[in-house]
Order: structure tokens, then C-alpha cells, then sequence
């Protein structure tokens, strides 16, 4: 059994000025994108799809490099859930059967890195098909969130606007994940949100 990365990266970022993958905290240092890539990638995940939208050809050489797919959400500008229904439509299609959970998170997540997801995984190791796990940070629930192949159809169906898989995780509650040691899990919607700690 193995989990899939299902990286959202489709906003306009329009608080931020530019799109959040487009996004570098050090001028002379990578992309939000390329670190967030390069994080979920040595936690020990594979297959990584980056869902895409305000932005799309500019990216794409960074997406390749990392070994990553990429697949568009035609109606990104919905939200969040418009993202989320477009990664899991695509894992849905193009996963193997042993891949029985994918592992959700965020572009705009600046310190939440490597040991984030390596704990949550480990957290999901064992688990099945209908496992359900999320990162806290301080009991707050935030990214990244497990989600296992049994629930896909459901989030999908119930994910709108930017909720998310917010109404799916109501109904069914993730087991958290405490990783308030790591990071704070804090998003970054203006460039004053850049400041980073994570790895």
C-alpha cells in the first residue's frame, strides 16, 4: 500500500500579488512550488500530482523535473474544492491499485516541510483504504490531510467553493496528528506571511 501526494497549487493568489507557485519568500532562492515539491519528495512520496489553474506553462518544466504530473482544474477559480475534485478525479483514473490513500497539502504552506509529512505518513502506516488522518498544530487541524482511496468519491462530491474536504471531515473525523513541535502550519496569502522554519 502506498499514498500519493496531491499537491494544491491552482489560486491566483491575488493577496499575494502573483500566484502562490509562482511565489519565491528569497528572491534568489526556489519557488514555493519547487520547495514544497522537494519536501514531499524526501518524505518518501513517489507519485506527487500538482493540480494547477491561474497559472499552468510556467511551471510545468519545474513539475517534470521533479518527476511530479500535473493535471488543471478548468474551474480553479471555484476554489479550493474545484482543485481537490480535480487531483482526486486524476489519482482516481491513474493510480494503481496500491496506491490506497493520498496525502493533501497546500502551495502556500512555508513551514510546514519534510518532518510534517513524514509524521503524518508514518501516523497512516499500516492503515487502510479507509483511513482518515490530518496534521495539528497545537489541536488546531490544518494540512497536510490523509486521505484514504475509500473516501475520494465522497470528498469530491462534497467538496465546493474553498471548503475543501471540510464537510467530509465533519461527518467522518480525521485522527490528528500533533506536529505544533514542527511548525505552525500557517498559511501564506500576503508576502508579509513569508517567513519560514520548516524542512
Amino acid at each position: 500500500m502506498t499514498t500519493a501526494g496531491l499537491l494544491l497549487a491552482a489560486g491566483a493568489g491575488r493577496r499575494m500579488g502573483t500566484p502562490k507557485a509562482l511565489v519565491r519568500p528569497d528572491p534568489a532562492g526556489p519557488t514555493l512550488l519547487e520547495t514544497t515539491l522537494d519536501r514531499l519528495l524526501h518524505a518518501g512520496i513517489e507519485d506527487v500530482v500538482v493540480v494547477l489553474g491561474a497559472v499552468v506553462d510556467p511551471v510545468l518544466p519545474v513539475i517534470e523535473a521533479a518527476g511530479a504530473r500535473a493535471v488543471v482544474a478548468d474551474d480553479w477559480q471555484e476554489g479550493m474544492g474545484a482543485s481537490l475534485r480535480a487531483g482526486l478525479a486524476h489519482l482516481e483514473a491513474h493510480a494503481g491499485p496500491e496506491v490506497t490513500g493520498a496525502l493533501v497539502t497546500l502551495v502556500d504552506l512555508p513551514d510546514v516541510g519534510t518532518r510534517v509529512h513524514r509524521r503524518v505518513l508514518g501516523a497512516a502506516r499500516g492503515l487502510g483504504p479507509d483511513r482518515l488522518l490530518r496534521a495539528a498544530y497545537d489541536g488546531v487541524p490544518g494540512h497536510p490531510v490523509v486521505l484514504g482511496r475509500e473516501h475520494w468519491a465522497a470528498v469530491a462530491d462534497t467538496a465546493t467553493g474553498d471548503r475543501g474536504a471540510r464537510a467530509h471531515l465533519a461527518e467522518h473525523p480525521p485522527r490528528l496528528v500533533e506536529c505544533g513541535d514542527l511548525a505552525t502550519g500557517a498559511d501564506a496569502d500576503t508576502p508579509q506571511d513569508l517567513g519560514t522554519r520548516g524542512g
